[in-house]
């Protein structure tokens, strides 16, 4: 069980901003920038690319709900960045697809 399924079954405690039937929103614990939460399915897709055809709804609605948190934590004014993670040289370090909200302050890019 990946550390996501164990926040999702309520065995880790996690900030919860934002759940509803397929995705749960939580700030992250070792923010990387003033506002940084993850937003990830319930259902576990390993990462972004082991997702199918049959999982396109809810990868829609994940990136839905993405952009409604960031505007319920204000971000829609200044901007933000959504980023997903795929395999150890994308950054990835939970094996369940997650999608970063990260805003609060200027992102330059490249990312560093």
């Amino acid at each position: 069980m990946t550390l996501f399924q164990r926040i999702i079954a309520r065995q880790i405690p996690a900030d919860i901003v934002y759940e509803d039937d397929l995705v749960l929103a939580f700030r992250d614990i070792h923010p990387q920038a003033p506002v940084h939460v993850l937003v990830i399915p319930k259902k576990v897709i390993p990462r972004i690319g082991a997702a199918t055809d049959a999982d396109q709804a809810t990868l829609g609605h994940l990136l839905l709900k993405a952009a409604e948190v960031a505007r319920t934590l204000g971000l829609s004014e200044t901007g933000y960045r959504l980023v997903f993670n795929h395999g150890a040289h994308g950054g990835e370090s939970v094996p369940h697809l997650h999608c970063h909200i990260l805003g609060g302050r200027p992102l330059g890019w490249p990312p560093g």
